[in-house]
């Protein structure tokens, strides 16, 4: 569970800086080199700062099954069978994920007590978090 938090928050700290930058550096830079920023640029930096999460863990599920906090602490999603979480799932599982964090944080504590470690989001997705072989 540790390892599984400890890799969710450096997600969440890398996030938090990448969607702060993207809303307010933009139309900064754009300040600074032609004035004013538009207010389209002000709108669509707050649209990708909004979606960013999602995409982020979508995409980091789907094609390799870690985050960047997951890599660093040695952990992988996968479905229950071993095989490489889909698009769909893993879009679903970032979504929910994002849109009820305090119930997904207090579905952790089903890795106290399943035999595979699996949190009730695991459940609920067909999923499972597995400790990667790491080669000497």
């Amino acid at each position: 569970m540790v390892s599984r938090v400890s890799g969710l928050a450096i997600d969440a700290g890398m996030l938090a800086i990448a969607s702060s930058l993207a809303v307010s550096g933009v139309p900064a830079v754009w300040s600074a080199l032609a004035g004013q920023a538009p207010g389209w640029l002000k709108a669509a930096s707050a649209v990708v700062a909004a979606i960013l999460p999602v995409v982020y863990f979508t995409a980091c599920w789907w094609m390799t099954g870690q985050t960047l906090g997951s890599l660093l602490f040695g952990t992988v999603v996968r479905r229950t069978d071993g095989r490489h979480v889909g698009l769909c799932r893993a879009f679903l599982r970032a979504l929910v994920g994002l849109a009820i964090p305090v119930l997904w944080l207090i579905g952790m504590v089903g890795i106290l007590t399943d035999s595979r470690r699996r949190a009730w989001h695991d459940h609920l997705f067909g999923t499972v978090v597995l400790y990667v072989d790491r080669a000497p």
